[in-house]
């Protein structure tokens, strides 16, 4: 084994323990919520919970079978073994895409105003979640099907070859239905990452405009801080800009790897890196979050801050309230899905 296997091996191992440990702890965070603390239950926990067991099983079947390459291990998955861990690993990644996109929706639709276009799916949207957790789950099990008829088990040959290579795994050879997956595929991600953005940057529009009709009611000792919405906008911006430019930097690694002919198996154990990098900070992206809006809360709990704005017709006065629960509202709408 080299040297540099072993700082892969090393570099893997670490990843795959931070990840498993904040899903992990972070899952964990939820069910106490659910068994103990009613009170602090928000309509998008179960969004959270879902996308942190997949995130969980994202890391586990991808990283395994590469830290074990790293460290020496040659002969780890047959046939059988190779389709179950990548049909698992890239049904559990495409279900990831699915639910963060879903998120991002379900919060720009929460904290919509109440005289918005989006305000009459609101009371739908509770009826949605779990429906769209078993049509993301469909309709990704349907598209990597094609990896069960196409992957076995890599033997000592040679590594010039057209297609995919894993430490076990290859494809058996590139059909010409290759094109029509790699077409359902790239149409999938770019509809759930195009939804992702537009939403996030909906949130962030809707939040600063907010921000600034209610700066000037803010006290003096915190208008020199940021302020809450500023803090959830920058949580929203840094999760979605991870999971876009690790998910992005990991296809095109990906594609040079499938069709370059000369393989490097220590790039697959980099694109591994990659690929689990929005899995594993996920978590603690949403616990920095989480964080923060619970120690504004507690401090100022059943604080109500008021736009003074002057308004004429049917327009109403735009209110934010802030409950002890942690939730944020404006008037005439559902609270903030505040992770």
């Amino acid at each position: 084994m080299f040297p540099s296997d072993m700082v892969l091996g090393i570099f893997l191992t670490s990843e795959f323990c931070i990840g498993f440990i904040g899903n992990s702890l972070f899952f964990l965070y939820y069910v106490y919520i659910f068994l103990d603390k009613h009170y602090l239950k928000k309509s998008t926990d179960a969004i959270v919970m879902h996308l942190t067991i997949v995130n969980t099983l994202t890391i586990v079947f991808l990283l395994i079978p590469d830290i074990a390459s790293s460290f020496g291990v040659r002969r780890l998955l047959n046939d059988a073994g190779c389709k179950a861990v990548l049909y698992i690993h890239r049904v559990t990644r495409g279900l990831s895409i699915c639910t963060t996109s879903f998120l991002s929706t379900f919060q720009a639709i929460t904290i919509s105003p109440s005289n918005s276009k989006w305000a009459w799916l609101k009371p739908k949207l509770s009826t949605w979640i779990f429906p769209s957790f078993f049509l993301f789950l469909v309709i990704n099990m349907l598209i990597y099907i094609h990896l069960i008829h196409t992957v076995i088990a890599r033997n000592n040959d040679s590594h010039a070859v057209r297609g995919y290579i894993h430490a076990f795994c290859k494809n058996i050879e590139f059909r010409v239905d290759s094109w029509q997956f790699f077409f359902v595929l790239l149409t999938r991600d770019l509809f759930f990452v195009v939804l992702m953005m537009s939403t996030s940057l909906y949130m962030v529009n809707l939040l600063f405009r907010h921000h600034r009709r209610t700066q000037h009611v803010h006290s003096q000792s915190l208008s020199s801080q940021p302020s809450p919405e500023t803090k959830a906008t920058h949580s929203i911006l840094l999760l979605v800009i991870c999971f876009v430019f690790f998910y992005w930097l990991s296809n095109i690694v990906t594609i040079y790897r499938f069709y370059t002919s000369e393989k490097i198996l220590r790039l697959e154990g980099v694109n591994a890196i990659l690929s689990s990098c929005y899995p594993a900070m996920c978590p603690f992206i949403l616990m920095r979050n989480k964080k923060i809006i619970l120690k504004f809360s507690a401090s100022n709990a059943n604080l109500t801050f008021v736009e003074g704005s002057s308004v004429s017709g049917n327009s109403p006065h735009l209110r934010l309230y802030c409950s002890s629960s942690g939730a944020w509202r404006l008037a005439g709408t559902q609270p903030l899905a505040v992770l």
